[in-house]
């Protein structure tokens, strides 16, 4: 036999082996998680075990869900925490029905839009006094508890709290974004004693203690919500933010309420897509889906040229709607049943050129239709209990404004709000603002089939209309619908006043081919690569058939499916 031959056969087992992954898919993933009894998911591993501990001693999927986000308000604070807000989805196995929770907590009564005008800000800023809301967090995890829990609510935070006292380890990409929320947040009162050791941000590894954080979940564990909105802590946060230059008040927190809201939904290939309405951005995810079912998807091939250019055109269409309609439903009037229907997406489909990107989008007209930073967790329990949960201070760590014996900081979600006289987001005292935290949910035939949600601003609802792509048009897995490269459209028009002039900027995952991205350039989009800002996933799906729950959380976060 010749050298070449020789040679040919040396290398072939090699080609062999290195031939295709075993999924057949060309990214990165692993397998789905797999239990009978009960699932979580969530974005840090440690309060994915807080939850199994709480489920395996009887606990529902809600009381778990609640467990895993008070601990994560301790070890990832970078993306959640009980100054913040807390929106849900909960699928109820007994009565079978979805039930949605809006708890966005709202301004303070006591400042105006004229004060805002006063003092020619041109929006509110990202940090201090001025965009801090009511946090509605804690009365949400009260609400979902009353109704839907099993243990005593102490029980439920006992993990947190002796997590908070004896300090937890952080990990490495926690780490990174904690350093930066030290960095831009240090300024403000109380912020370095709560989140610095020795001034510093944990690294990797550092344990994390928080004795003010427990102190704060044993009391309200111990005596209620009305502990943190009408006792001692509402009158703390009250005089803190006064002394500090804020308007947030002991009555606006005393006068909070969050509230039960049907999620609304649209069908997508035979699948029900759930998603909650305005103030929160939603339905722009079944906006979007709506616009690509009169496609091919499937045939255009995951990660195709054809693909990405209509997400993109679909994205622009919901968010210059988005941009033009969301807001707090108490103070505006919003569309939502037009702007869901299949006949207005109908026409908005029709300004889809597939050779040509648009570089400026009108909003629809639905009334011409008269007929028709963040952590996500989720939860399932032995009953067929699941809770699609999401929670977040908005920009990373929040404000900077820490009161400082409470051991959190308080959210800044009123940036969101316009100064844009006549918009429907525009500030007004004891308003709801426009909200980027979106929970989903989809059902099959009126049968649970998924929970999951994908944290990351306006990444959400791209995030879940590809993830949705991704299992029913491309055939993948819970996992690998995760893991596949994502698509983000950054520079629509926003609710905060901001439009859209050039098109926006879509980033693609590394994974897109070059040959695909010189084919979105030649119709015109604006393309390059990001290396951050594609979100965090977690997604349980409920087998029937199998009669088994399957788990997966993305490797872009810390996050850990688990089950038993």
């Amino acid at each position: 036999m010749s050298t070449a031959g020789l040679l040919i056969l040396a290398l072939a087992p090699l080609t062999v082996l290195t031939h295709d992954r075993i999924t057949g898919r060309s990214f990165a993933t692993r397998s789905e998680v797999i239990a009978r009894h009960g699932m979580a998911a969530t974005s840090q591993p440690l309060a994915t075990q807080v939850a199994l501990e709480v489920l395996r001693a009887g606990g529902s999927a809600v009381d778990a869900a609640i467990a895993a986000n008070a601990m994560l308000a301790l070890v990832e604070p970078t993306g959640c925490g009980i100054g913040g807000d807390l929106f849900a989805i909960v699928w109820d196995a007994e009565q079978r029905e979805l039930v949605g929770l809006n708890g966005s907590g709202r301004s303070p009564a006591n400042l105006t839009l004229e004060e805002l005008e006063r003092r020619e800000l041109g929006r509110i800023p990202s940090r201090g006094p001025l965009p801090v809301s009511v946090p509605g967090c804690v009365d949400g995890w009260f609400m979902l508890h009353e109704r839907f829990g099993k243990l005593p609510m102490e029980q439920v935070l006992a993990p947190a709290v002796h997590y908070a006292r004896e300090g937890a380890p952080i990990t490495e990409l926690i780490a990174h974004y904690w350093a930066i929320g030290v960095e831009v947040l240090g300024e403000y009162p109380g912020f370095l004693e709560t989140f610095a050791l020795d001034g510093r941000a944990p690294r990797r590894g550092d344990l994390f203690a928080n004795p003010r954080l427990a102190q704060t979940l044993e009391t309200i564990g111990r005596e209620g919500r009305d502990a943190f909105y009408r006792g001692e802590m509402a009158r703390e946060i009250g005089e803190y933010m006064r002394a500090n230059g804020g308007f947030l008040a002991y009555e606006d927190l005393a006068a909070h309420a969050g509230e039960w809201v049907d999620p609304v939904s649209t069908t997508y290939r035979g699948y029900t897509v759930w998603e909650l309405p305005p103030n929160g951005q939603g339905i722009a995810a079944l906006q979007m889906l709506n616009v690509l079912e009169g496609f091919d998807v499937a045939a255009m091939g995951f990660g195709s040229a054809d693909y990405v250019h209509v997400f993109l055109e679909a994205k622009k269409l919901a968010f210059e709607d988005r941009a033009r309609y969301y807001a707090d439903p108490h103070f505006a009037d919003v569309p939502v049943e037009r702007l869901i229907s299949k006949a207005y997406a109908a026409e908005r489909r029709k300004l889809i050129d597939m050779q040509r990107a648009r570089r400026v989008v009108p909003p629809g007209d639905p009334a011409a239709l008269e007929e028709g930073d963040t952590i996500y967790l989720t939860v399932a329990d032995g009953a067929g209990n699941m809770v699609s949960l999401i929670q977040s201070n908005y920009r990373g760590m929040g404000s900077g404004m820490t009161p400082a014996d409470l051991g959190f900081v308080l959210q800044d979600r009123g940036e969101l709000f316009t100064l844009e006289r006549g918009h429907p987001n525009v500030y007004a005292p004891g308003k709801r603002p426009f909200h980027t935290i979106i929970p989903a949910f989809v059902t099959k035939d009126g049968e649970p089939f998924l929970s999951f949600g994908v944290m990351g601003g306006a990444t959400q609802p791209q995030g879940h209309v590809q993830i949705l792509v991704n299992l029913i048009d491309f055939g993948m897995n819970l996992q690998e619908a995760g893991d596949a490269p994502r698509i983000l459209h950054r520079g629509s028009s926003q609710p905060t006043g901001e439009r859209m002039t050039d098109g926006g900027r879509a980033y693609l995952e590394s994974g897109y081919g070059w040959e695909v991205v010189r084919e979105l350039s030649r119709r015109g989009q604006r393309v390059g690569y990001d290396v951050g800002g594609f979100g965090g996933y977690q997604g349980i799906r409920w087998d029937a058939d199998q009669g088994v729950f399957y788990g997966a959380s993305e490797s872009r976060k810390d996050g850990q499916a688990a089950g038993f």
